[in-house]
């Protein structure tokens, strides 16, 4: 029989059965520490318990309505997301790409119904917003976009973490109406902009009267040591967009909005089937008070800090190297080289990991990552480089 399955993703050789915490077995009984927490998901590992409780309780009254009704468990948790995010409104999606969607739909009435016939969104090079067809114009990777042409207009590409750029858009381009940006580039390489990056853009923003739009999708729910990303630079934004880690793998969206954004989208203006339905809410709900339950922001932070600077000791000595980076449990390792051939080598070795930007091992570990588990990711992970690199026997300054 022929596969049935369309050829979009290359699968690595393992299939999973079970998980418990920061580990997972696959259908032959082997364990594998998991630093990648399918992508920056499962923050509270796998199985948790609260989570596990909350879906087997909720499947066993009511998992869908549509929203031509109204749902409580979506109205709880909108209550929850807006006041711990400083926002007025949220519309809830599936995906976040269907968050980002929403973001940009929201900008292009917004600027409309300030007289803008042609709005423009400023975005940046390197930067990942999602598949579908205005998503996929919005991130700056040539080799996502490549034969889905004709593109969707609208979109002004600058490079990240250059503000002199921004300002040269803003004197070329009246037109431009939000600023979509990530406030870490994961897809991007782990790449983290100067401290008073996202300050000085909510100052462009203000000043020209612009959205600024964060995309919060693998920043956010803690992965950073804080709650949202954003809340390092003490700002808030217009739109910001959530997905991942907000539902532990439970499919869901969010896109919050504040002020004269939150009132841009009513009734017929958008829409989704399955978007907050009270299976996926009740799923987030219980993501978010376990979180603050047990103090996970904190704990990426204390985790994150520890794990890079034990790769910067055990890494120490290799010029091919470049750079260990990273805030709160998103963590980069920047080889000289491509290293994709090390997702293999580390899933042979009973490990988790990714490579993105050819060059970066992306470490995406969840909250709840113990002490011991981190000394053996460190322990494997540097052996692993060491290995593939060939200086094993290398010692010297540190990274």
């Amino acid at each position: 029989m022929s596969e049935p399955l369309m050829a979009t993703y290359k699968r690595l050789p393992v299939t999973f059965a079970r998980g418990e915490g920061a580990w997972l077995w696959d259908t032959e009984g082997r364990r594998y520490l998991d630093a990648l927490s399918g992508i920056a998901v499962c923050g509270l590992g796998h199985a948790h318990p609260a989570v596990r409780e909350a879906l087997c309780d909720q499947a066993g009254s009511l998992i869908h309505t549509s929203n031509i009704y109204r749902i409580a468990a979506q109205e709880v948790l909108g209550e929850t997301l807006t006041t711990l995010a400083g926002m007025d409104r949220v519309f809830f999606a599936n995906s976040g790409a269907e968050a980002n969607e929403a973001a940009i739909k929201l900008a292009r009435l917004h600027a409309h119904r300030r007289g803008i016939e042609s709005p423009a969104i400023l975005v940046m090079e390197a930067s990942f917003h999602g598949r579908t067809l205005a998503t996929l114009s919005a991130t700056g990777n040539r080799k996502v976009q490549a034969g889905f042409e004709p593109l969707v207009q609208g979109f002004v590409r600058v490079p990240y973490n250059d503000l002199a750029a921004v300002e040269s858009a803003a004197a070329l381009r009246p037109n431009l109406a939000a600023v979509l940006v990530e406030p870490i580039q994961g897809e991007g390489g782990i790449n983290l902009p100067a401290d008073d990056y996202l300050v000085r853009l909510r100052e462009l923003c203000d000043r020209h009267g612009w959205l600024l739009m964060l995309d919060e999708i693998q920043t956010g729910m803690g992965r950073t040591g804080r709650l949202f990303a954003h809340q390092h630079a003490e700002i808030r934004p217009d739109v910001m967009t959530l997905a991942k880690g907000l539902g532990n793998g439970v499919p869901i969206g969010a896109c919050l909005a504040r002020g004269p954004a939150a009132e841009v989208l009513g009734p017929g203006s958008h829409g989704s089937t399955f978007g907050g339905n009270p299976l996926a809410c009740r799923a987030a709900q219980a993501v978010l008070r376990t979180i603050a339950d047990e103090h996970l922001c904190e704990r990426a932070a204390e985790m994150g800090a520890y794990l890079q600077a034990g790769l910067r000791r055990a890494l120490a000595g290799l010029p091919e190297v470049c750079e260990v980076r990273g805030r709160g449990l998103m963590i980069g390792i920047e080889l000289d080289r491509p290293c994709g051939d090390l997702v293999g080598l580390a899933l042979e070795a009973g490990l988790l990991i990714n490579v993105t930007a050819e060059r970066v091992i992306r470490l995406l570990p969840p909250l709840i990552l113990a002490r011991d588990q981190a000394d053996l990711l460190v322990a494997e992970l540097s052996r692993l480089i060491r290995d593939f690199l060939g200086g094993a026997e290398r010692t010297g300054a540190e990274v």
